[in-house]
């Protein structure tokens, strides 16, 4: 009776079901703290003269996902002791403002890339230099990714949690290209299906971004922490 008793919570089963529940629970507080900008992205038209608007729109999703991967990694695999909405809320204190310091200038840096693609036909410049603006675009995306995971999982400096990002995003390349693929997926269920939909799999995105990023947390832990 003893051992049942020990047992339970542990098993299979429970760790399946204390991932569910986590998953749920994470994406419904994700979908909450987005929701002011989520709303506000879907009143805009696809005018490129509402990139401005839309980026600030995006400006709560900053501090929503460093509260999720927060609440992601401090989970429980335990059925017995699940706290994901109390994690999730220390995750969005701690972070909300360290992720908004970084956040803010990659995507008022992400608007000037994407109003300048949408009006490239006036700027008189070459081709080539749309391409390589876009190939910047991608790079930055990438670097605020690393970025991201830093922010939910450690306290440094601004500008220490960006030269970490920009160390990794090129010393660690199957993570960033893991993370490339997570992005690429997210564009895909965008341009296929709705905009709705990585919003609505926030959670596991962020979980395999989690995952994808292990080898980084575990340098940064070993390497950059006391």
């Amino acid at each position: 009776m003893s051992a049942t008793a020990t047992d339970f919570g542990t098993g299979v089963l429970s760790r399946a079901a204390a991932l569910v529940h986590t998953l749920l629970t994470v994406e419904a507080l994700f979908l909450v703290a987005a929701a002011p900008g989520v709303a506000g992205l879907f009143l805009l038209g696809p005018d490129p003269a509402n990139l401005p608007l839309a980026a600030l729109c995006l400006l709560p999703l900053g501090p929503a996902a460093t509260a999720a991967l927060y609440a992601l990694h401090h989970r429980s695999r335990d059925l017995t002791d699940l706290h994901p909405a109390r994690a999730y809320g220390r995750g969005w204190r701690l972070n909300a403002v360290p992720a908004l310091r970084l956040w803010t200038p990659l995507l008022a840096w992400l608007t000037v890339i994407a109003f300048t693609l949408t009006h490239f036909t006036a700027t008189g410049l070459p081709r080539w230099w749309a391409a390589l603006l876009a190939l910047i675009g991608v790079g930055s995306l990438l670097w605020g990714a690393h970025a991201l995971l830093l922010t939910s999982l450690f306290t440094f400096r601004a500008r220490d949690t960006a030269r970490l990002a920009a160390y990794f995003t090129l010393r660690h390349g199957k993570v960033t290209l893991a993370f490339g693929s997570l992005l690429v997926l997210a564009a895909g269920l965008t341009a296929l299906l709705t905009e709705a939909l990585p919003a609505l799999l926030a959670a596991p995105l962020l979980l395999s971004l989690l995952h994808a990023g292990r080898p980084v947390t575990a340098e940064t832990q070993e390497e950059f922490t006391a």
